[in-house]
């Protein structure tokens, strides 16, 4: 292997850790986002909201364990910044879009088991999703 080609092997890959660094920041930020409308449900179907919530947060919460930990034993050491964490103003549309957004990082992660965690991070975003829906 060439010396250029070594180098640009190490950008790309430092590249990929970056952008998958920048994706469990957001997965991270996601989920405190839930926990932030958690604490201002009220009103009718609020204790079905909040069980809700409560049981995505705890998936998810061992599902960025997950990815995180397959992450930096594969890639080595990662840069996750998490983003400021606000309270999402329409739950369904914060949800879905998230789904979205996992979908479209699914190329930085090219190991079967890496992939499975993210079906199962975006099953039980579907899981809340559905119980959402319902509860409206």
């Amino acid at each position: 292997m060439s010396t250029a080609t070594a180098k640009q092997s190490k950008a790309k890959t430092s590249t990929v850790n970056k952008e998958i660094g920048t994706f469990i920041g957001e997965l991270f930020s996601f989920n405190n986002s839930l926990k932030l409308y958690h604490w201002h449900v009220t009103g009718e179907g609020s204790y079905a909201q909040h069980i809700a919530l409560d049981q995505a947060i705890a998936a998810l919460t061992d599902l960025l364990d997950r990815i995180t930990e397959t992450t930096y034993a594969l890639k080595g050491d990662l840069n996750i910044v998490v983003p400021q964490t606000s309270v999402p103003g329409d739950i369904v549309k914060h949800v879905s879009g998230f789904y979205e957004y996992v979908e479209s990082k699914r190329e930085l992660f090219t190991e079967d088991f890496s992939e499975s965690i993210l079906d199962d991070i975006q099953e039980a975003i579907q899981q809340l999703l559905f119980r959402l829906v319902r509860l409206q």
